[in-house]
């Protein structure tokens, strides 16, 4: 009789477990995304100048930057395309470098602002918004610049 009791508290708290478990992942999942083209812009800046920022003092360029919770600064940065590609997700990616630069910005763009790079090719000026996600630095082991990094990006002018 005992034993029954005990398998049936069991049995009411694994099926409460369950439906909190799924009640919090459905909320996950359905959970607003940042819509980072019409939210505010927080800098507006060349390709050089962010470039700059970050190889002359990366922490404080961090600081203005980059959020550790996920909510980085949205950017509208302005340069020269140097090319167009595509990752391995499909989406294109447009590299803002000027001549002479160490490094660029890469702006991913997704499936739903890819279609704002239609007509602009290589060597014409863009501003392009996206959020930040990581910024240009000197890898030692590799020996190059990697670029600062742009996500959810669209051309703006």
């Amino acid at each position: 009789m005992k034993k029954k009791k005990v398998l049936r508290i069991i049995a009411v708290l694994g099926v409460t477990g369950l439906i909190i478990a799924g009640g919090i992942g459905l909320y996950m999942f359905n959970m607003p995304q940042r819509d980072v083209q019409s939210a505010g812009t927080d800098y507006s800046v060349t390709s050089t100048q962010i470039v700059n920022e970050y190889l002359n003092d990366q922490e404080a360029a961090n600081q203005k930057y980059l959020a550790s919770d996920g909510d980085s600064k949205i950017l509208e940065v302005t340069g020269v395309v140097s090319s167009i590609t595509e990752d391995f997700n499909g989406q294109r990616v447009v590299l803002l470098k000027e001549t002479g630069d160490p490094a660029g910005v890469s702006a991913t763009f997704t499936s739903e602002t890819g279609g704002s790079l239609e007509g602009i090719g290589a060597g014409q000026t863009i501003t392009v918004k996206g959020v930040i996600r990581s910024g240009a630095s000197y890898d030692e082991d590799l020996g190059f610049y990697l670029n600062v990094v742009l996500e959810k990006s669209a051309v703006i002018q």
